[in-house]
């Protein structure tokens, strides 16, 4: 049988990933983390392969994902206030990187900060 995995986050560091994951596995659930020994030997490279990703298999993901959200930390702007959505005012967004256009997938660092709103999906600017 074919097991296939569902990408729950990415993550810059590896260490930013290592509490959910004891919490997803103290709930029984299988976690993976892709490119997890190539950051811990060259974390410089994290923005140009899309950071370490926390990943469980399919059958797991409805579960997961609860656990995910409640304990995942949502964006905040420089005063360390949460970003809130101008469209429905949830206050869960996260950074986003779209990173299209050639230069910004050779220079993923150059790309303008946006934020995803995890309720409505809408991607705003600070």
């Amino acid at each position: 049988m074919k097991q296939e995995f569902y990408t729950l986050g990415a993550f810059e560091y590896v260490a930013d990933v290592q509490v959910i994951k004891a919490k997803l596995e103290s709930e029984g659930i299988a976690v993976f983390l892709r490119d997890e020994n190539t950051l811990s030997t060259d974390p410089l490279i994290s923005s140009a392969i899309g950071g370490v990703k926390l990943q469980v298999y399919t059958t797991d993901k409805e579960k997961a994902t609860a656990i995910y959200n409640q304990i995942r930390s949502y964006a905040v702007d420089a005063e360390g206030h949460p970003v809130v959505c101008p469209n429905c005012k949830a206050a869960r967004s996260e950074v986003y990187y779209s990173r299209k256009g050639l230069l910004y997938k050779l220079f993923p660092f150059l790309e303008p900060r946006k934020y995803l709103c995890l309720n409505c999906q809408m991607i705003t600017r600070p």
